[in-house]
C-alpha cells in the first residue's frame, strides 16, 4: 500500500448517519487519502462533509460487488462498512461477499466506529504497507492433488 490510502467507506440505511458523523469527526485524516463509496453514502459523504469522494453503485445495485471486485484487483486498500447488525438486507449474500473478500485479500477493515476509530488513527494510515496476502492457489492444488 501507498502513503495515500484508497479507502473504501459503506454504511447501510440506518448506519448512514453514524458513518457521516465518524467521516465529519475525521475530515482532517480522511481529506489526505482516495475515498470510495457506494451510490448513496458516497453522495452523502461528499455533500453533507464536503469530501471527495468517488462512488460505485448502491450496494443493493451491485455497489457492494464492485467494491469487491476493486479489493480483489488491489485497487481498496482499506474498508470502512457500517453494517446493520439489526435489519436483514435484500442483499446479504453481496454484504458477505465483499466481507469476504475483503479477508481474502487482507485488508484492514472496521464495521463500527471504535473500529474505525483505531484504524484511523494508526501511523501506518500515513505510510507505505506491504500487505501479506496468502497465495490460496497453493492450497486449492493440495485440495485436488489429495482427492
Amino acid at each position: 500500500m501507498k502513503k495515500q490510502k484508497n479507502i473504501a467507506l459503506i454504511a447501510h440505511d440506518h448506519r448512514k448517519n453514524d458513518l457521516i458523523d465518524w467521516c465529519d469527526f475525521n475530515k482532517g485524516s480522511l481529506s489526505k487519502h482516495n475515498l470510495f463509496g457506494t451510490g448513496t453514502t458516497g453522495k452523502l459523504i461528499s455533500e453533507q462533509i464536503g469530501l471527495e469522494v468517488t462512488r460505485f453503485n448502491s450496494g443493493p445495485l451491485g455497489g457492494d460487488l464492485q467494491i469487491g471486485a476493486s479489493i480483489s484487483e488491489n485497487e481498496i486498500d482499506m474498508m470502512i462498512f457500517f453494517w446493520d447488525p439489526l435489519r436483514a438486507q435484500p442483499h446479504d449474500v453481496d454484504v458477505k461477499a465483499l466481507l469476504r473478500i475483503g479477508v481474502l485479500y487482507n485488508i484492514p477493515m472496521a464495521c463500527n466506529r471504535s473500529s474505525a476509530d483505531f484504524l484511523i488513527s494508526t501511523d501506518l494510515i500515513d505510510e507505505e504497507y506491504d500487505r501479506f496476502i496468502v497465495d490460496y492457489s497453493e492450497r486449492f492444488t493440495k485440495d485436488v492433488d489429495n482427492s
